[in-house]
């Protein structure tokens, strides 16, 4: 009886051991099959508008409705036309975006460094507020900003422009920033202290390069930000000296809708400077986006 329970056992324990095995030299792969398919069918989703943008830009077709499925016969027509038609327009956006740039980080670098840096009273009310400000809409800013500039002179033109996307994009840099800037160590910033150096040196000479990272996701997103503006720019110029690129494709809209191989040419460049900048400067983005949250 003994013997026969030991037998049992053993053969159990034999067929456990061999479904392990076989368990174990499953591909590990197969399971996230149906995953990555489901990936692949979300990603065509997304990735489909893009296409059909370049498709359309690339055919010489009355509408994006009629447009075959691929260019057969490409054509750079609508090229052509977009930049002999919106060449100021994008040149314009350049001026603005950089513009907005330099004057963001030249405000939001120092403040955030010294709220992340020095305690003093208010510092929490102060972050609230700069919190609220991101959900006020765009609009409710240009029509805030309209009257003053009309006062003081700054409508249809490249400061009245880069100071109101300033004006949105100096909050959520100072956020950025700041939870960056807080996880380097005060030691750091102390030695310099010793060595003799004062704040202002121990600044640029410890924490800009330090924070590098952070820097450049804040001027990215803040270029993005000026790039793709309707809103402000709609509300603050009337006339096609100082058009962003946003406002003259909705203009250029109304006049081409028999034509749409330009103004799908005119999509495909808009938004070439957006995607040259992630790709470049992705790998500071994902350090600069995530240096603060551990410290």
């Amino acid at each position: 009886m003994s013997v026969g329970l030991a037998s049992s056992t053993v053969t159990a324990t034999r067929a456990v051991t061999t479904a392990r095995t076989a368990r174990s030299r499953r591909p590990r792969g197969v399971k996230g099959i149906p995953l990555t398919i489901l990936g692949i069918v979300f990603l065509a989703i997304m990735v489909f508008p893009v296409y059909w943008m370049v498709n359309t830009s690339l055919q010489a077709t009355s509408g994006a409705a009629t447009a075959t499925w691929f260019p057969w016969s490409p054509t750079f027509a609508g090229y052509e036309a977009a930049f002999q038609q919106q060449g100021q327009n994008f040149v314009s956006s350049m001026i603005i975006g950089l513009g907005t740039v330099v004057l963001t980080l030249a405000v939001a670098t120092p403040a955030a460094y010294g709220l992340a840096r020095f305690r003093m009273r208010g510092t929490r009310p102060l972050l609230l507020v700069l919190l609220i400000t991101q959900m006020i809409p765009a609009i409710v800013i240009a029509n805030a900003l309209y009257t003053l500039f009309n006062n003081i002179g700054l409508l249809n033109s490249y400061l009245g422009l880069i100071l109101a996307d300033s004006a949105v994009q100096v909050p959520f840099a100072i956020l950025l920033m700041r939870a960056f800037m807080e996880s380097i160590p005060p030691s750091l910033v102390e030695a310099a202290l010793v060595d003799g150096a004062n704040d202002f040196r121990a600044f640029v000479s410890i924490v800009l390069p330090i924070s590098r990272n952070a820097i450049v996701t804040a001027a990215l997103f803040t270029f993005l930000g000026a790039w793709g503006d309707f809103l402000i720019a709609l509300t603050l110029t009337s006339t096609p000296a100082v058009r962003p690129i946003t406002l003259g494709i909705y203009n250029y809209i109304g006049a081409n809708v028999t034509d749409w191989g330009p103004v799908m040419a005119t999509s495909v460049l808009a938004s070439l400077p957006a995607a040259v900048l992630l790709i470049v400067a992705q790998r500071y983005i994902s350090a600069g986006a995530l240096g603060g949250a551990v410290k």
